[in-house]
């Protein structure tokens, strides 16, 4: 008699058990889907620069291949664009894949005709390996920036 009771209890004391988690997952995948909403808002309320009317650019460089170099060696190089649209060229943010890698961009409004540049430096310490790094710019650019590419060969240092 106690077998009876007790087969069919664990049975819902463990289907409950699996309905709990079940909840946490999805109450957990909705506060990620949440937050990537507030992420992208704040992403694209970034992109567009309130006083800014959008503009065209012309990229002159989107990859740059550094080739091999040695592990601990620091990568610069500056990607051209040229402001081809009627409007001033706002850069409001530029971002790369990884912290190794720190882009910089002009502070100043690129004037329509103007070449602008955007300097990336890449820290080689303890990247041994193929590299590839993107750097993603966000501005009032239509269409906006493609992807800019950093890539090559760190060879590891050799051992002393």
């Amino acid at each position: 008699m106690r077998k009876a009771f007790f087969i069919p209890g664990a049975l819902l004391l463990l289907m409950t058990a699996c309905n709990v988690r079940n909840q946490d997952k999805i109450s957990a995948n909705a506060l990620v889907a949440d937050s990537t909403k507030k992420d992208s808002v704040v992403s694209s309320s970034a992109a567009a620069t309130p006083d800014a009317a959008p503009t065209t650019v012309q990229i002159i460089d989107s990859v740059y291949d550094f080739g091999k170099v040695l592990e601990g060696e620091v990568v610069e190089y500056s990607y051209r664009f040229k402001n081809e649209g009627t409007n001033p060229l706002i850069v409001s943010n530029a971002s790369a894949s990884c912290g190794c890698t720190v882009p910089e961009k002009p502070e100043a409004p690129i004037k329509t005709g103007e070449i602008g540049f955007i300097k990336v430096k890449f820290d080689t310490k303890g990247r041994a390996g193929a590299a590839h790094k993107t750097v993603t710019i966000l501005s009032n650019a239509n269409p906006a920036f493609p992807i800019l590419v950093l890539k090559g060969e760190v060879t590891a240092k050799p051992q002393e």
